[in-house]
């Protein structure tokens, strides 16, 4: 072992490869198990939910953003696997005095690619992780769909409203399914009623997490945008990368062909 790259281009030195891993982002968990490293995980937040069973054994380090920076110094990792969005900067910082922090960055199916390629480098999963990609490759290779220019707007948040923008890994996958997101404006920003009647989408996406949206709350948006669809969707098909990735073409191959009956 030596020295690897993050995703935000800095050195990580690993002398060998870990055998005490804390990772601190829900969908990079849920890709560790993937490849194998029950025995190597000692710690994850409690919004590591994924895969149910093996989670619940292993210790909860607070959320993604409230990290106990003690507890995980006491479970002497070797390697905490982080995020430039999902983690608050300074906790990371912080983190760096325990151990090497590998940092991801995704804004796109690219650059989660990436990740999954060089997390199996860093715990010594290169081959399972190549398959991974390569799996994952084909399945969205398979994804089939007519172009239909339906205007789209993707909520992850009530009171304030908030949507995904643009330069986000959500944008990026309704780029890939020809849904053009009608908020411009980069990142999540805050919008208004009266923001969201002006850009009149044509559909609606109201997402399960980080908000829990519901079926309630479809009544809400059908008064702002009568003409609209409004749809509930699974956030984690648009948020998580890592393995959940092999689940996503199926969701998404559903959920247009859906759309596609809807606008006919």
């Amino acid at each position: 072992m030596a020295g690897f790259y993050d995703q935000l281009n800095r050195v990580i030195n690993l002398p060998v490869t870990p055998k005490r891993i804390v990772s601190v982002v829900p969908s990079q968990t849920e890709l560790l198990f993937y490849l194998g490293l029950d025995a190597e995980i000692v710690g994850i937040t409690k919004f590591c939910i994924h895969p149910k069973q093996k989670v619940k054994a292993v210790t909860k380090v607070g959320g993604t953003k409230q990290l106990d920076i003690g507890l995980i110094k006491s479970l002497q990792p070797e390697l905490i696997i982080a995020n430039k969005e999902e983690n608050e900067r300074s906790q990371i910082e912080a983190l760096m005095h325990i151990c090497p922090v590998w940092i991801s960055d995704i804004h796109d199916l690219e650059t989660a690619f990436s990740m999954i390629q060089s997390v199996g480098q860093l715990v010594g999963k290169k081959q399972e992780a190549d398959a991974l990609n390569s799996e994952i490759r084909h399945r969205f290779n398979t994804l089939v769909f007519h172009p239909l220019n339906i205007k789209a707007a993707y909520f992850i948040w009530r009171k304030p409203y908030m949507v995904a923008g643009r330069q986000t890994y959500i944008d990026s996958l309704m780029q890939m399914c020809a849904l053009n997101n009608v908020f411009e404006a980069e990142r999540y920003p805050e919008v208004s009623a009266n923001d969201l009647v002006t850009a009149n989408p044509d559909v609606v996406f109201l997402s399960s997490e980080p908000y829990p949206f519901r079926q309630k709350h479809i009544d809400e948006f059908k008064q702002l945008l009568p003409k609209a669809k409004v749809v509930l969707v699974d956030g984690e098909m648009f948020s998580w990368y890592g393995s959940r990735l092999l689940e996503v073409p199926g969701y998404f191959n559903k959920l247009l062909n859906e759309l596609g009956l809807l606008f006919t």
